[in-house]
C-alpha cells in the first residue's frame, strides 16, 4: 500500500515524518504525470507546488482556514490531498473534476478562481469579514509571480497594507506565468532571488540596529533614521515592506523544513505577511522542467517521451501567428501586443523575429488595450492578441480609450466560443454580446482559415477599431469555395434553399453545413449564409430572407443574450418584419467543463439535435414520405 493510499484528508499528513513526506511528494508527482498525460491539463505548475501544498496543509486546516489559489490551475495537489484523489482520472472531463478550485466540489475550496490576480482581493475580503464577525481562522492567498504583474494584485496589496489585518500572501515565484515573465517587477524578484545579501531577515537587521546606544533624544532620532536608511538598502522585499507587509524570504519552496518554519511563523504573526517562495515549474518530470511553457497546459501525451499523442492540423492560433510574421515583412507600422500569452496567441516566432515591435505587458489586459490606443494615436497599427475570456477585463479601455477615439486598433480575439476542458472561467462566449454594443467597432468572425486571413487583410485597411474572434483548435478549410473578398457588413451565401434559411457565424457555420446536409436528407431545402459580421450585420440579406416567408434560424457559439441572433431580431423588429426566427446559441447559464463536442451535445447544439429542433418548431417543413429519413437522422 502506497503512502498516498493512506491520505484521505489533510489531517492524515500530520501522522507522517519528514522521510515519509518526501516519499509522498514523489508519489503525488507520479499521480500528476499519469493523470494529466491521460486527460490533459496544467502539469508544470502543479509539479512545482507539491512540497508547498503539502506544507500548507500540514500547517493550516482548510476545514476552517481559507486558502485561495490565484488562477487555481496549480490546485491539483490540493485536490489530491482533500479527498479527490480517486477522481483524478476524471480531471477536466464532462461531469468530472474541474481543473480549477470550485466551492461546489469541496468545502476545502475557499473561493472559485480561474482568472489571475484575484486571490489577494478575495483573501482580504475574507479576513475583513472574519474580523468584523469576531471569528478566528487564518486566510492565505497563494499567488504566482506572473499573476502578481496584474494591477488588481497591487490594488489589493495596497489596501491590505492599509487595513493591517492578519493575512498571509504566499508568493510562488517560478519565473513563469505561461510564458517567461517580463517587466520591472520580474527583474526585482530576480534580484531578491539571487543577491546573497538578501539572505538576512528584517528581524536580524533591526535587532542589530536596536543595539546602538541611544544617549539622548537626538542620538535616538539619528539611530531611527539610520535604521530606516539601512533597511532601505539591505532589507529584502522593501517594496512589500513599504506597502505594509512583513516580508519573509526568499524561501526554498521544495524544502519542507523551511516551509514548515516560515508558515508557522507567519501563522503567529500579526498584520499582513508576504512569504516569498522559490519553486521550479515542472519539477520531477524532465520534459516539463525543460519546456515549462509547453507543459503549462497540455493535452494527452506520452509519459515516456513527453510528446503529445495527436499531431493536430493547423489551428486558428497558428494561422494568425504565421500571418503576423508575414505581414511584418512589408508593414513596418504593425506592432503586436499581448498580455503574458506570447505562445498561447501564436506570437512566439513574431517576438523572436521582431523583438522591437513586440510587447508582452504581463497579465495586464487593461494596460495592453490603452497602450495600443496610445500607439495607434501616434501612427502605428497595433494588433492586440488576447483570449476572449481575458479581454473581458479590459472592457472599459476598449470603450473609453479605443472606440471613443475611433482608433485603428485590431483585436485578435483567440479562444472565442466554447474552449472545452478549462470550463466556465475560460469559455469565450460573451464577446459578441459585450463588443456588439460599442460604437465605431467592427466585429468579425471567420468560419475557416481562409476567412481569417481575408478578415485580417480587411482589418488593416479599415480606419477604426476592428475585432476578429476565432475559436480554439483546428481551423476548417474550404479553399475550393471561390470568394476572394470579405466586404464589410456583407454575408456570404454558401448554398441556396427555398424552405428555410440558416444564418450562422464563426465556427457555427461548419455545424450549420452538417445541419443543411441532414435537412436535405429529410427533403428540406435549406439556404445557408455565413454572416461573417456580428457588427454591422447584413440587414439587407436578413430582410430579404425574412420577407420570403421561409423560417429563419440563427446559429452562434456565443451567449444568446445580446449576441448575433439578437442582432438579427433587432433588424427584423426595427423594420417591422414579422418572421419566425429560431435563435440557437449558448443559453443564459455558465457552461461547465468537458470536451467541446460533448458540450455541444449537452447544449443541443450538435447537428442532429438542431435538425430535430427545427422539425419540432416547423413540422410543416417535413415533406410527406421523408419521416423515415428523419428518424434515421435523429436516432443516429
Amino acid at each position: 500500500m502506497s503512502l498516498l493510499d493512506k491520505i484521505e484528508s489533510p489531517q492524515d499528513l500530520r501522522q507522517l515524518d519528514k522521510a515519509q513526506m518526501i516519499l509522498l511528494a514523489d508519489e503525488i508527482r507520479e499521480l500528476l504525470i499519469n493523470s494529466v498525460s491521460a486527460c490533459g491539463g496544467h502539469l508544470a505548475s502543479n509539479l512545482g507546488v507539491v512540497e508547498l501544498t503539502l506544507a500548507l496543509h500540514y500547517v493550516f486546516d482548510t476545514n476552517t482556514d481559507r486558502v485561495i489559489w490565484d488562477v487555481g490551475h496549480q490546485s491539483y495537489v490540493h485536490k489530491i490531498l482533500t479527498g479527490r484523489r480517486q477522481q483524478m482520472s476524471t480531471l477536466r472531463q464532462l461531469g468530472g473534476l474541474s481543473g480549477f478550485p470550485k466551492t461546489e466540489e469541496s468545502n476545502h475550496d475557499a473561493f472559485n478562481t480561474g482568472h489571475s490576480s484575484t486571490s489577494i482581493s478575495a483573501a482580504l475580503g475574507m479576513a475583513l469579514a472574519r474580523d468584523l464577525m469576531k471569528q478566528k481562522y487564518s486566510v492565505v492567498a497563494v499567488i504566482g509571480d506572473g499573476a502578481l504583474t496584474g494591477g488588481m494584485a497591487f490594488e489589493a496589496l495596497n489596501h491590505a497594507g492599509h487595513q493591517g489585518c492578519d493575512l498571509t500572501v504566499l508568493l510562488n515565484d517560478n519565473e513563469m506565468s505561461i510564458s517567461k515573465n517580463v517587466g520591472a517587477l520580474s527583474g526585482y524578484l530576480n534580484r531578491l532571488r539571487t543577491d546573497p545579501s538578501y539572505s538576512r531577515t528584517k528581524e536580524e537587521i533591526e535587532s542589530r540596529l536596536n543595539r546602538i546606544p541611544a544617549i539622548g533624544p537626538n542620538i535616538a532620532r539619528a539611530a531611527g533614521r539610520m535604521k530606516d536608511m539601512v533597511k532601505h538598502l539591505v532589507v529584502p522585499g522593501i517594496l512589500f515592506e513599504e506597502l505594509g507587509f512583513t516580508y519573509i524570504g526568499p524561501v526554498n519552496g521544495h524544502n519542507l523544513d523551511e516551509l514548515y518554519l516560515m508558515l508557522n511563523n507567519a501563522k503567529q504573526m500579526k498584520g499582513p505577511v508576504l512569504i516569498h517562495v522559490i519553486t521550479q515549474k515542472g519539477r520531477g518530470y524532465e520534459p516539463a522542467s525543460l519546456e515549462p511553457d509547453l507543459f503549462h497546459g497540455i493535452g494527452p501525451f506520452n509519459v515516456e517521451t513527453g510528446h503529445p499523442l495527436k499531431k493536430s492540423l493547423l489551428t486558428y492560433t497558428e494561422i494568425f501567428g504565421k500571418y503576423m510574421l508575414e505581414r511584418a515583412k512589408t508593414d513596418p507600422s504593425m506592432v503586436a501586443i499581448t498580455a503574458a500569452m506570447t505562445s498561447g496567441t501564436g506570437l512566439t516566432a513574431f517576438a523572436s523575429c521582431y523583438p522591437q515591435r513586440f510587447f508582452d505587458v504581463g497579465i495586464c489586459e487593461q494596460h495592453a488595450v490603452t497602450l495600443a490606443a496610445g500607439m495607434a494615436r501616434s501612427g502605428l497599427r497595433p494588433v492586440v492578441a488576447i483570449y476572449s475570456t481575458f479581454l473581458q477585463r479590459a472592457y472599459d479601455q476598449i470603450i473609453h480609450d479605443v472606440a471613443l477615439q475611433n482608433l485603428p486598433v485590431i483585436f485578435a480575439i483567440d479562444r472565442a466560443g466554447l474552449v472545452g476542458e478549462d470550463g466556465p472561467t475560460h469559455h469565450g462566449v460573451f464577446d459578441l454580446a459585450y463588443l456588439r454594443s460599442i460604437p465605431n467597432l467592427t466585429v468579425m468572425a471567420p468560419s475557416d482559415k481562409e476567412e481569417l486571413i481575408k478578415m485580417l487583410d480587411l482589418a488593416f485597411t479599415m480606419e477604426g477599431p476592428v475585432a476578429i474572434r476565432y475559436p480554439r483548435g483546428v481551423a476548417e478549410s474550404h479553399a475550393a469555395e471561390a470568394d476572394a473578398t470579405v466586404v464589410p457588413g456583407k454575408a456570404r451565401l454558401i448554398c441556396e434553399g427555398r424552405d428555410l434559411t440558416i444564418m450562422a457565424i464563426g465556427r457555427a457555420v461548419n455545424i450549420a453545413r452538417d445541419v443543411v446536409a441532414k435537412l436535405n436528407q429529410a427533403g428540406i431545402a435549406a439556404a445557408l449564409l455565413d454572416a461573417r459580421f456580428a457588427k454591422p450585420v447584413d440587414s439587407a440579406s436578413i430582410l430579404q430572407r425574412a420577407q420570403s416567408g421561409a423560417p429563419l434560424v440563427t446559429m452562434e457559439e456565443n451567449s444568446l443574450k445580446g449576441g448575433f441572433g439578437s442582432a438579427v431580431t433587432e433588424v427584423l423588429a426595427e423594420s417591422g418584419v414579422a418572421s419566425g426566427c429560431m435563435q440557437l446559441g449558448i443559453p443564459d447559464e455558465f457552461i461547465g467543463h468537458g470536451k467541446t463536442e460533448l458540450l455541444f451535445e449537452y447544449l443541443n447544439l450538435d447537428a442532429d439535435a438542431i435538425v430535430e429542433g427545427i422539425i419540432k418548431r416547423w413540422p410543416q417543413l417535413l415533406k410527406k414520405g421523408h419521416e423515415v429519413e428523419l428518424l434515421k437522422i435523429v436516432k443516429g
